[in-house]
C-alpha cells in the first residue's frame, strides 16, 4: 500500500524541499493547556476520548483551529496497542498509565497476541473524521510508540525511573527480549499502516524512554527493531519522524535506525544534531517546552535563536523538544506560531 502524495508546507519540509516559511506544529498540541480539552476531559477518561472517534477528532482539531499550525496530530495514546495484545491498561489520576498484568516471564511473552490489530480501528475512524474535516488544509500525523518504549511500559507496568525490570529481562534473557521486540514490531507496523490507510500522511515514532539506555545497548538490543518498524512504515510512502528523548549521547546511532525526519529534544543544540547526521534527514524541534512559560520578549529571543541555528537549509520543522506542559498559556503558543511565520533569516 502506497498513498498518493499530498502537497503541504509540513510534508515538503519532511522531504527537505524548500518552503515559504518554516512549518510548525507542537507535540501534545491537543491537551490540558487548552480550555476546550479540559472541558471534554472533565466528562471523559483518556481512554474514553481515545475510543470515541467523535471526541478524539474534536480534540485533534481544536489546536489546528486555535493555533493555525501546519499539521494535526491525532489524539490517541502510545499504549493503546497493548490492549489487543492481551494486557489490561488503565490510567490512574496523578500517576499515569498502569498495566495490571505486566510482562515478566517467557509465558507472558508467549501469550501476547499479534493478530488483533483491527481492534484499534477506532483510531482509524478518528483519522478519517479529522481528514474529512480538514479537507486537505493541513495533513494529519499518526503515531506509534517505538518498540523499546512499548516494551518498557509492558515490563515495568507503567512509568519508571530506573527501568530495572526492563534491563534485567534484556540482559538475562536476550532470546526472550528479542521475541518480545519482534512481536511489538508485528503489532506496531500494522497499526501504523492502519493509520496511513485512514488518512495519516506522516507517522511519528515516539521513543520516549530510549534515553534510559547507553549507546552500545541501544545498538545491540533496540536499533534493529526500530529500524524494522520504520522501514515497514516507510513502505507506505509516507514520511516517518523518529523522535527519541534523552538520546543526545548517541543521536547518530538513533538516526542510523531510520527516519525521514529526526526529532530532537531540547538537550542538544539542533544545529549540532543536524550536522552530526550530515543533513541526511530533515530535522524537527527543539524548543524547551518550559520556554513557553517565559515572558514574550524572552520567548521570542529563544525562538529566533533556534531558527537562526537551523539557517536557510530546507528540512527544518519547528516544534518543541517534548510535549506542551499543562501550565502553558495558550496565548504564548499562538505567539510562537506567529514568531515562526514572521521570522526573516
Amino acid at each position: 500500500m502506497r498513498v498518493p502524495p499530498m502537497s503541504s508546507r509540513f510534508l515538503d519540509a519532511c522531504r527537505r524541499r524548500p518552503t515559504d516559511v518554516r512549518p510548525v506544529w507542537f507535540m501534545r498540541q491537543a491537551g490540558r493547556y487548552m480550555k476546550q480539552y479540559r472541558e471534554i476531559r472533565a466528562k471523559n477518561s483518556i481512554l474514553e476520548i481515545c475510543k470515541r472517534p467523535d471526541l478524539a477528532a474534536q480534540v485533534t482539531l481544536q489546536p489546528v483551529e486555535v493555533l493555525d499550525v501546519d499539521a494535526a496530530i491525532i489524539f490517541a495514546d502510545l499504549l493503546l496497542p497493548i490492549e489487543p495484545m492481551g494486557l489490561r491498561l488503565k490510567f490512574v489520576a496523578g500517576e499515569g498509565p498502569q498495566i495490571d498484568n505486566p510482562i515478566r516471564t517467557s509465558h507472558d511473552v508467549d501469550t501476547l497476541s499479534t493478530a488483533n490489530t483491527d481492534e484499534l480501528g477506532y483510531v482509524g475512524e478518528s483519522i478519517q473524521i479529522v481528514s474529512k474535516a480538514l479537507a486537505g488544509k493541513v495533513p494529519v500525523i499518526g503515531f506509534v510508540g517505538a518498540p523499546f518504549t512499548m516494551a518498557s511500559y509492558m515490563i515495568e507496568g507503567g512509568a519508571s525511573r530506573n527501568f530495572i525490570n526492563t534491563k534485567t529481562l534484556m540482559y538475562r534473557d536476550e532470546t526472550l527480549w528479542r521475541r518480545l521486540m519482534g512481536k511489538l514490531v508485528d503489532v506496531l507496523g500494522p497499526f501504523a499502516m492502519l493509520q496511513v490507510a485512514a488518512g495519516a500522511r506522516a507517522i511519528q515514532v515516539f521513543d520516549s524512554w530510549v534515553g534510559a539506555l547507553g549507546a552500545d545497548d541501544y545498538v545491540r538490543y533496540v536499533a534493529p527493531y526500530s529500524r524494522a518498524l520504520i522501514e515497514r512504515i516507510r513502505s507506505t510512502g509516507v514520511p516517518v519522524i523518529h523522535f527519541g528523548t534523552g538520546a543526545a549521547g548517541y543521536f547518530r546511532e538513533l538516526h542510523a535506525a531510520g527516519g525521514d525526519v529526526m526529532g530532537v529534544d531540547w538537550r542538544l543544540n539542533i544545529d549540532q544534531a543536524w550536522m552530526d547526521i550530515s543533513y541526511r534527514s530533515a530535522i524537527q524541534g527543539n524548543l524547551d517546552p518550559a520556554a513557553l512559560l517565559a515572558p514574550l520578549p524572552e520567548l521570542k529571543t529563544k525562538v529566533h535563536e533556534l531558527l537562526k541555528r537551523t539557517g536557510t537549509r530546507p528540512g527544518h520543522i519547528f516544534n518543541l523538544g517534548h510535549g506542551i506542559l499543562p501550565e502553558t498559556p495558550v496565548e504564548n503558543v499562538k505567539a510562537v506560531v506567529q514568531m515562526v511565520r514572521e521570522f526573516k533569516p
